[in-house]
């Protein structure tokens, strides 16, 4: 703890810290809570999209050895764009999913297999929801940052700021207080001794 000066004016400087300290921790608890509650849901969503995603594999097993088959897909489909947008959730700015742009060329009929289709539909909706959980992991990597400092901060401010200006407070006011009595008892002192000296 750093040594401080037991002076009126530190006692003004240490209550207003106190009353700034105080004023400030419910703002950060209020920020820790939604904080906590967001990075919560975006851990749900990012179960979901993943069961989403486990669906499609599966839904996929029972037709993967068509792919093996070289039907140029790659020619036929590829991603064009990702469109995100940001959005602020208690401060801090974090990317949210639009949509995911596509451009598909419409297959030779007579030198594409019948299933191309359902493959480029298939590859599409997989593209998509990996982009969707790529994205939920970065929104989620953010908040969780953001609130592991909000958490130092109001332990910052609980355990050890608080309570420090609480301590100077009172070790200023006892020593003001002893410097007050001390002050009293000389000029006690001063003033009997002014009277013994009169009366002599």
């Amino acid at each position: 703890m750093p040594k401080i000066k037991h002076t009126k004016n530190e006692l003004k400087t240490q209550r207003d810290a106190l009353l700034r300290f105080r004023r400030y921790l419910p703002t950060l608890e209020l920020k820790k809570q939604q904080l906590q509650v967001e990075v919560r849901r975006l851990q749900r969503a990012l179960e979901e999209k993943q069961a989403e995603y486990d669906r499609l594999m599966a839904g996929l097993e029972s037709w993967v050895a068509l792919f093996a088959e070289d039907a140029g897909l790659e020619t036929l489909i590829r991603l064009a764009a990702v469109r995100v947008s940001e959005t602020n959730i208690a401060g801090i700015s974090i990317p949210v999913f639009q949509e995911a742009v596509f451009e598909r060329k419409a297959p030779d009929l007579f030198d594409t297999p019948p299933w191309i289709d359902d493959a480029m539909d298939f590859l599409e909706s997989a593209q998509r929801v990996l982009i969707e959980k790529r994205i939920l992991e970065q929104e989620l990597a953010l908040l969780k940052e953001e609130l592991l400092v909000t958490s130092q901060r109001v332990n910052l401010f609980e355990k050890i700021k608080i309570p420090e200006a609480a301590e100077n407070i009172r070790v200023i006011r006892i020593f003001l207080g002893d410097e007050q009595t001390a002050g009293v008892a000389r000029s006690k002192i001063a003033k009997a001794k002014s009277e013994a000296l009169r009366s002599a």
